[in-house]
């Protein structure tokens, strides 16, 4: 058997076993792309064993198989069976097939891998995808398409970044309106003047470290006499060295400063690095809490008294009426 037609029929069955995991009944299970680039690098594995040669794949046979009515996982397995049947015996008869022939059938096919209601809704929906889509597009029209699938790639992970490098950060403070006076962001709400708290909502990453530390000293700027500052981590994933240090200097601005910095509600994608790091010892612990009650009643009682016994706010429980 020549190289090239083992390479075929050695993809042909490895892909075929390895797609027929995700290909299901219409209306069943999705196709799961992650099999096809499974397939293709189980057949070049057994291919460089009997000298064949490099082969790849796309979507558009799994795609045409689900298109046509494909009903059990079988399906892809029969494909790839009924491939290797044709290389074997029917391979030298299509030098004569017209060229017009074959563009006409992959017009077809790609035809019906294009899902225009999910173009439109990207359309309506999201300008960075629309952003994505149109780069993609029009480089795969003027440019060649491995450069376009790397520009749709890079910029969607500049825009993936753009975003995640700054996360949303507000002020909350107890709201006496909500059930147990839950911690709300509306600016009406009175602040304590020791303690000002912020949430986070996003990772803690070398991307996101810088904008986060430009919010850190503004507030010291803007608030100097808020020495104190409490972060609630519920919507902190995880974080990772340059965050980690990040909290700890912060920590230790506020702490010479004479006040601190506490952590409340935080993840063990937040607590684990946190210790890796040596940014946690056995100080460093007492500011982490794992409840607002718990985080509001620990930071009272470090709060300075003799201004809370002249401040009118009263906004949290422990300071009484």
């Amino acid at each position: 058997m020549a190289p090239s037609a083992l390479a075929v029929t050695l993809f042909a069955l490895t892909e075929a076993v390895s797609i027929s995991r995700s290909l299901a009944a219409k209306g069943g299970y999705r196709i799961d792309g992650n099999q096809e680039f499974i397939g293709q690098g189980l057949s070049n594995i057994a291919g460089s064993f009997f000298s064949g040669y490099v082969v790849t794949g796309s979507f558009n046979r799994s795609g045409v198989n689900y298109e046509a009515g494909a009903r059990t996982p079988l399906a892809a397995v029969f494909a790839g069976f009924m491939l290797m049947v044709i290389v074997l015996l029917v391979a030298p008869l299509a030098s004569y097939l017209p060229t017009a022939a074959m563009a006409g059938v992959l017009f077809l096919v790609a035809w019906g891998l294009i899902d225009f209601g999910e173009i439109r809704h990207i359309l309506h929906a999201s300008t960075r995808e629309t952003a994505v889509l149109a780069v993609t597009f029009f480089s795969a029209l003027f440019l060649e398409l491995e450069f376009a699938i790397f520009a749709g790639v890079l910029l969607s992970l500049v825009l993936y970044l753009d975003r995640t490098s700054k996360p949303r950060i507000v002020t909350l403070a107890p709201d006496p309106r909500l059930p147990d006076r839950a911690f709300s962001s509306k600016p009406d709400l009175l602040q304590c003047s020791q303690l000002r708290i912020i949430r986070i909502d996003g990772s803690l990453f070398f991307g996101s470290v810088n904008h986060v530390e430009q919010t850190f000293d503004r507030l010291r700027a803007d608030y100097p006499e808020q020495r104190h500052l409490a972060v609630v981590a519920s919507g902190i994933n995880f974080v990772d060295l340059p965050g980690s240090t990040a909290l700890a200097k912060e920590a230790k601005r506020r702490k010479a400063a004479g006040g601190g910095l506490y952590l409340i509600d935080i993840k063990r994608g937040g607590r684990e690095p946190l210790a890796r790091c040596g940014c946690m010892d056995a100080e460093a612990a007492k500011n982490l809490f794992q409840s607002k009650h718990a985080a509001i009643h620990g930071m009272y009682h470090k709060l300075d008294p003799s201004i809370c016994e002249t401040c009118e706010r009263r906004i949290f429980t422990e300071c009484g009426r």
